[in-house]
């Protein structure tokens, strides 16, 4: 039986480094919040917090006006809402489902009208901001989809994020604005990489050339975030390298279909793949500068 909606009850589904943040973020607004992760520790983890753990994606969704999924890709987005105790047999009617996953747009799509086609509305909003704005508040989403889902989702989506963009009326227009987004992102990252194992194959202060680039033409915001991991020898992942395999990798098969040329996204692709293949590949994305380094011999800072 499905439950009907009960307003204010959000199910979120994935409760990593940013979903657990977003959930964090959905209880202070006074939201009653049910969660599902494939960690039982960090569903006991929420439950101390005060919101409602479950089982499944089903279990969460029940009677939840909002479902958000905070997942790593389309398959286990696909999952979520269709697999095995998946969320879109239990939705009430009308009830939203918030896509956070990166993918290609043409996923987006064919995800939504198959779960529109039950009564149910799907919005398409990956998101960015990492996991400090996530516990803040303060992510941003890039979204696209209908007028209703966008009003069933409207106080929850305020709740998670400092700015929504509202980027069209149909799903997978979010995805391709996102895809733009981790274009240049990974680029920039691989950028920064390079540019401080080349700084250190020069023997430069490290610490002072990240003092000079930030205030310099060259800065961008990845070299300003990323470069603090390579200083610190921290290459705990905030952001992991397959991060950017992934992503930058749905790049290359967008532009393929469009037969459009991407030379320096592709590139960078190349770099966060041979870092993930010496074995870094759930390392922090700072961590292709430690490929740089082992190719180069360049010297950088290592824990004390």
């Amino acid at each position: 039986m499905i439950e009907p909606a009960q307003k204010g009850r959000v199910a979120l589904i994935g409760l990593g480094s940013m979903g657990s943040g977003m959930a964090a973020s959905l209880l202070r607004a006074d939201f009653s919040v049910a969660a599902c992760d494939v960690n039982p520790e960090a569903v006991a983890r929420f439950r101390e917090t005060g919101g409602e753990g479950a089982a499944n994606p089903a279990e969460a969704a029940k009677g939840a006006a909002v479902v958000v999924a905070v997942v790593v890709n389309a398959a286990q987005t696909e999952a979520v809402l269709f697999g095995e105790n998946g969320a879109a047999s239990v939705m009430p009617e009308g009830a939203v489902f918030v896509s956070s996953a990166t993918m290609d747009p043409a996923i987006a799509r064919r995800l939504a009208a198959r779960l529109e086609g039950t009564g149910r509305h799907y919005l398409d909003a990956p998101m960015s901001g990492g996991a400090v704005r996530a516990a803040e508040g303060g992510l941003t989403f890039l979204a696209s989809g209908s007028k209703a889902a966008f009003a069933g989702a409207r106080a929850a989506l305020d709740a998670m994020a400092g700015t929504v963009y509202e980027l069209g009326d149909e799903p997978g227009q979010g995805a391709a604005f996102k895809m733009i987004n981790q274009l240049l992102a990974g680029v920039h990252i691989a950028a920064a990489c390079e540019a401080m194992s080349f700084a250190a194959k020069q023997g430069l202060d490290l610490a002072k050339v990240y003092e000079v680039i930030t205030k310099s033409a060259g800065n961008s915001w990845m070299f300003e975030n990323r470069v603090p991991h390579i200083l610190d020898a921290d290459y705990s992942p905030r952001s992991a390298v397959d991060i950017f395999v992934k992503d930058l990798g749905i790049v290359q098969d967008m532009a393929r279909a469009e037969k459009y040329p991407v030379p320096v996204a592709a590139a960078a692709l190349q770099m966060f793949l041979m870092a993930s293949g010496a074995g870094m590949g759930r390392d922090d994305d700072a961590s292709v500068a430690r490929l740089y380094a082992q190719v180069s011999g360049a010297k950088l800072p290592e824990k004390a």
